[in-house]
């Protein structure tokens, strides 16, 4: 007698979309981004400093495509080609500013295993949770705004798709995205890193085109009163403060550094926080330059010859060509803008993922956050551009930034607390001179987005 086959396996369940993680105070709660978490060995013991630092690069870069998407480019053009070289100050003190803060985001992630918003709810209270968590969601909201915009406007400049079906277009990337995680963290991390140098390639070719006034653009990193008095100016430092030091970036990177298997002991974490660091500064310094070069360009070729009215990206295309004498100039700008947009695409979906999980314990399907984060993104855009045209979403653009700032008091506040503080830090606490320096950064932005919001009911 032959033996009775084996019944066939019953299928797998289909995950659901959405699902609450169970709170289970006896167990550890799961980490956000759980499919990589600790997914990258880190190096062998014994290995070289070289071979070390490779395993630790990609998240800063991750986090420094966030410091040079459209926003940015909206916010250094319109300073640029008003005000000249005067705030690259602005550009240098934010870019130093988030240095800073997020290597105490990192820290944060390698010392506790938790990110930002899983500190934030061990710490709060529910309602307070909520309340920071719906901050946060609406500044990647506008940062996704900003990146929509963008691409929209790339794709207008470079194929003439009209800027609303250029909107709709973009809110179908979610399958892009879907195909890039699937690929590996180590793989998006390398696919971010190539379009960063596209985009730094084609800036500092633009500057050799543009022959900035090098004594100019060095008295443009000192800073100037004018800037606080002047409330043009201060609208605009402070879109440029939204648009480098974003909040949702120092959510992301206490994630994030957590994909590296690195040794949890002191000595382990120590190592681990020492490479991070040297990752996303060198990182930030590149965003840095990339940001000081869109400035720098709308400075030497618009402000220069008179055109300071030169706020929209549009614009900056259409100009950039004919007075550079250069037909090269307008094409590199639109492909960088092409690439800023998409790229800082992957890193809002990541955050956003992340602070669901953290905040409010939910864990959304990689698809279904990215589509509900760019429709939310896409309404303000699509109603913009439909009333005002073009005109309208540069508008728009600058605003999301400054809306971007005035949320940054709500996480980086938290994030000294809890990086202070050594019952949750433990020996990777922060020392009193960095945690000086930290507090005086939180000051500096409390007292900037004051002064902007009084600027707006009593104009100096």
């Amino acid at each position: 007698m032959t033996q009775a086959s084996a019944p066939p396996p019953a299928p797998a369940p289909i995950a659901p979309a959405w699902r609450r993680v169970p709170e289970e105070p006896s167990s550890p709660r799961e980490p956000s981004l759980s499919e990589v978490f600790r997914s990258i060995p880190a190096a062998p013991r014994g290995s070289g400093f070289w071979r070390k630092l490779l395993v630790f690069i990609g998240p800063g870069y991750l986090i420094a495509v966030g410091y040079m998407d459209p926003g940015n480019w909206a916010t250094d053009l319109a300073g640029g080609s008003a005000f000249g070289y005067t705030l690259l100050s602005v550009v240098l003190a934010s870019s130093l500013a988030a240095m800073v803060l997020q290597t105490l985001a990192a820290r944060l992630g390698i010392a506790t295993g938790r990110d930002l918003a899983q500190a934030c709810r061990d710490h709060y209270s529910p309602p307070v949770c909520i309340a920071l968590w719906l901050l946060c969601e609406a500044a990647i909201c506008a940062c996704d705004l900003a990146e929509l915009i963008g691409s929209a406007i790339a794709l207008k400049l470079l194929f003439h798709i009209p800027l609303l079906a250029g909107v709709c277009l973009t809110t179908a990337d979610v399958l892009a995205l879907v195909a890039l995680r699937r690929v590996g963290f180590r793989y998006l991390e390398a696919a971010v890193i190539v379009l960063m140098a596209s985009i730094g390639a084609a800036f500092f070719v633009e500057i050799a085109l543009a022959r900035p006034e090098p004594l100019a653009v060095l008295r443009g990193f000192v800073p100037q009163a004018s800037v606080l008095m002047d409330p043009r100016q201060l609208y605009i430092a402070i879109g440029i403060l939204g648009a480098t030091v974003m909040p949702h970036n120092l959510y992301l990177h206490s994630s994030i550094v957590q994909t590296r298997r690195f040794e949890l002991t002191d000595p382990g974490r120590r190592e681990a926080a020492k490479f991070a660091t040297i990752d996303s500064t060198v990182a930030l310094a590149f965003a840095m330059l990339v940001n000081a070069a869109i400035l720098i360009v709308a400075a030497a070729v618009f402000h220069r010859s008179g055109h300071a009215d030169v706020a929209q990206i549009e614009d900056a295309y259409r100009l950039l060509s004919p007075l550079m004498g250069a037909p090269v100039a307008s094409v590199l700008f639109a492909l960088a803008l092409l690439a800023s947009g998409q790229n800082s695409t992957l890193t809002a979906t990541l955050a956003a993922q992340i602070v669901m999980e953290g905040f409010v314990n939910l864990k959304v399907a990689p698809w279904l956050r990215r589509l509900i984060t760019r429709l939310t993104a896409a309404a303000p855009a699509i109603v913009a551009v439909a009333l005002w045209g073009d005109r309208g979403a540069s508008s728009l653009l600058i605003l999301s930034q400054v809306v971007l700032s005035l949320q940054l008091p709500f996480a980086v506040i938290p994030l000294i607390r809890f990086t202070s503080d050594r019952a949750k830090m433990g020996a990777m606490v922060s020392g009193p001179k960095l945690a000086i320096v930290a507090w005086v950064i939180a000051a500096l932005v409390l007292a900037l987005n004051l002064a902007l919001i009084v600027s707006l009911f009593h104009p100096l």
